[in-house]
């Protein structure tokens, strides 16, 4: 397979592009700081690019499978990040005809399948605190759902930098229920299956530690 992943340098995207890698998968890895890739591979291909450089980006997704968006903010300012990557890989795919995106998004904002106390008490407060962060994601999800290319949309709870377990809990009608985060690296192995699996084209799925 040969994939493109926005947010290399990111917790998740550092993971999908070393798993990618180790599995014998050819990885064109968009960053702004190539300092910060860590990861070394014959397979690798590191792209340096704003979301604005469309040529580049169009260059990036051109003859790849999939393109998966790992962007996230790292501070609770406002910001467009995720949004403006599900644009900007968006407007790449249609420019070199390519259909498969994944965008990684998070259970945070959104309750359905949760259970009472959680709906009620936890995610008005996490509501709160990440609100920024989380208006960016409901965005980009609605960005990347008016489109007319083959999505599916993940979102993880909390995220840990715990070992790659294999143990992932997935819903596609709602949050997972009684797990309330996940391993950057499990994210990452969920990520590289749903990539091939066609029936999760069109699916917004919920996935938690298992």
């Amino acid at each position: 397979m040969k994939l493109t992943v926005l947010g290399a340098t990111g917790g998740v995207g550092s993971e999908v592009v070393e798993q990618a890698l180790a599995a014998g998968h050819h990885v064109t890895a968009v960053v702004r700081d190539p300092s910060r890739l860590t990861v070394e591979g014959d397979l690798l291909e590191v792209v340096v690019a704003e979301l604005s450089e469309h040529g580049a980006l169009t260059e990036a997704v051109s003859g790849r499978d999939v393109v998966i968006s790992a962007l996230g903010a790292r501070e609770r300012r406002p910001t467009t990040v995720v949004t403006d990557g599900a644009h900007a890989a968006l407007a790449a795919l249609r420019s070199a005809g390519g259909r498969r995106l994944l965008l990684v998004s998070a259970s945070g904002p959104f309750t359905d399948g949760d259970a009472f106390f959680t709906r009620t008490v936890v995610k008005p407060i996490l509501g709160r605190v990440l609100r920024h962060a989380f208006a960016d994601m409901v965005a980009a999800e609605r960005v990347v759902r008016a489109s007319d290319v083959d999505w599916t949309i993940v979102r993880p709870p909390r995220l840990l930098n715990g070992a790659h377990t294999g143990a992932i809990a997935a819903r596609t009608d709602g949050n997972v229920r009684g797990s309330y985060s996940i391993n950057r690296a499990d994210v990452a192995d969920y990520l590289l299956r749903a990539a091939v699996d066609d029936s999760l084209i069109r699916q917004t799925v919920s996935i938690a530690q298992g």
